[in-house]
């Protein structure tokens, strides 16, 4: 008696509910842990009983009896768990964990854990996913709607073309929308092509990107600025009147440009550049012409000085612009970033293509250089060949 009462003691501190049931079906045991399980007591439930009290309908009963003497006349199949929901005696839920095995040749013993908070957390975590699935479809057609706005705004390759017959756009943002802009232009003496790269990726570049259209409109358009040198200092000035209205908060927004003029009638090039440079190719080979030191934007109270660079280009040369995501892109055997030196490379066995294969080229290149690795940056590379 002792130790039948030392045995249930220790199953109540492991928190174990004890089941046995007979080859007919009916129980024969149920363990006094049932008190704290289910809150009846264990002699109520025996016989038949335990499959009408304790289930929420008499066929759920009926289903788990069946599974369980499938399991007796399968006893070589071993130990068998399964999980179900059984009714507490104040109408209340627990789930149990039970591992089923055979006790005797006449009998199968079920030992049943409490999952039920488990199933509860279980339950909240699918819900909380639910909701931030819910929650990222809805943000993700958001910026897929902004990425449609965006598109309106920026100027397409058909476009260009209309300007630099022998040119391409490799543009290719990191997440939906873009931070990098470009900008095409023309009056009756000078061609114009910009490649923008604004602060940041995704949202916060694409809101800059629609502030770099207004503003290139704005100095290009209706001030009628032409000298490359000077169009910067006008958007400079332009980008830091827009976003430094509140003089309270910290201006730490602009964005970086390698502007190109191409006189019409001569073909000779004029650039400037606002912490960005161009690529050259030609005959000779490839050379780099960097632009000023300073950003547009950042440092509003600095006196910055903005350089122009006039060149005479052999016809057949190719001038390169571009933002900083394809030379910082991660990849390579070392995952290491690919650098401007082997930029430098591609663009060398790009120039020997015709200019219509040379995106394809080099976005193959990009690809294969990043494998698997996620996109660095917003990646932008514009071609002209004169």
């Amino acid at each position: 008696m002792v130790a039948l009462d030392i045995q249930e003691q220790i199953l109540d501190k492991l928190n174990t509910l004890i089941v046995v049931l007979n080859n007919d079906g009916s129980v024969d045991f149920v363990s006094k842990s049932a008190r704290t399980f289910l809150g009846y007591e264990p002699d109520d439930l025996l016989g038949n009983s335990w499959w009408e009290t304790t289930r929420f309908s008499k066929p759920e009963g009926i289903q788990v009896k069946k599974k369980l003497l499938e399991i007796f006349r399968n006893r070589n199949l071993g130990v068998q768990s399964f999980e179900h929901l059984l009714k507490t005696a104040n109408g209340g839920k627990k789930w149990i964990h039970w591992n089923v095995s055979t006790f005797n040749e006449e009998q199968l013993i079920g030992i049943g854990y409490d999952i039920t908070q488990n199933k509860i957390n279980e339950k909240r975590l699918i819900e909380q996913n639910q909701k931030l699935t819910e929650l990222h479809k809805d943000i993700t057609d958001s910026i897929r709607y902004a990425k449609r706005i965006q598109e309106t705004i920026l100027q397409t390759p058909e476009n260009m073309k209309g300007i630099f017959n022998d040119s391409f756009i490799l543009f290719k943002p990191k997440d939906i929308v873009s931070g990098d802009y470009y900008w095409f232009y023309e009056n009756d003496n000078y061609k114009y092509v910009a490649a923008i790269d604004c602060t940041g990726h995704g949202v916060p570049g694409a809101m800059m990107s629609m502030v770099a259209n207004s503003i290139f409109k704005e100095v290009f358009i209706n001030k009628k600025v032409q000298e490359t040198d000077l169009i910067l200092h006008a958007l400079d000035y332009e980008l830091s009147t827009t976003l430094h209205n509140n003089e309270t908060d910290a201006f730490n927004d602009g964005m970086d440009i390698s502007l190109v003029r191409v006189d019409k009638t001569t073909l000779d090039i004029q650039f400037s550049g606002a912490l960005r440079s161009i690529m050259i190719l030609d005959e000779n080979g490839v050379s780099e012409v960097r632009g000023s030191r300073y950003p547009l934007g950042f440092y509003p109270d600095v006196n910055k000085k903005f350089e122009r660079v006039n060149m005479k280009l052999q016809k057949g040369a190719c001038v390169y612009l571009y933002s900083d995501g394809f030379a910082d892109q991660f990849g390579g055997e070392r995952c290491k970033k690919m650098n401007r030196v082997n930029f430098k490379e591609l663009l060398k066995t790009a120039y020997e293509m015709p200019i219509d294969e040379q995106e394809a080229f080099l976005e193959y290149a990009f690809n294969n250089w990043k494998q698997d690795e996620e996109q660095t940056d917003d990646v932008m590379v514009i071609g002209i060949k004169l």
